[in-house]
């Protein structure tokens, strides 16, 4: 958390989906809807799980994704709208420490939706 005047609960969310496509799909919706402030896209993983009593395996992309505290519930019923799995990955961390600067910028970016240019 910064440690500044404006102390908002920067999170830090990971999400894996199947493909490129899907990948687009949630990270322009989610800037659109600046229910994050940044989205890294992670090269392909190779993902081996258990599902349905049988172990799979499956290549996904990573996506680390850049919120506040206070934007979390609509960001993770939003991402489960838009993504394709049954149970999506998403887990969540609140970071130990964060530059006051870039939590400021994150708390500003998720605030509201940007405006129409």
């Amino acid at each position: 958390m910064a440690s500044s005047g404006i102390s908002p609960q920067v999170m830090l969310v990971l999400t894996n989906v199947p493909d490129e496509a899907t990948a687009d799909l949630i990270e322009r919706t989610l800037l659109d809807e600046a229910l994050v402030a940044c989205i890294n896209r992670l090269p392909e993983v190779s993902s081996r799980y258990s599902w349905d009593g049988r172990i799979e395996e499956a290549r996904e992309i990573p996506l680390l994704l850049k919120t506040v505290a206070g934007r979390f519930d609509e960001l993770e019923r939003r991402l489960g709208e838009l993504h394709p799995y049954d149970v999506p990955e998403i887990v969540a961390w609140h970071p130990a420490r964060v530059n006051p600067a870039y939590a400021a910028w994150v708390a500003q970016c998720c605030a509201k939706p940007p405006s129409l240019v």
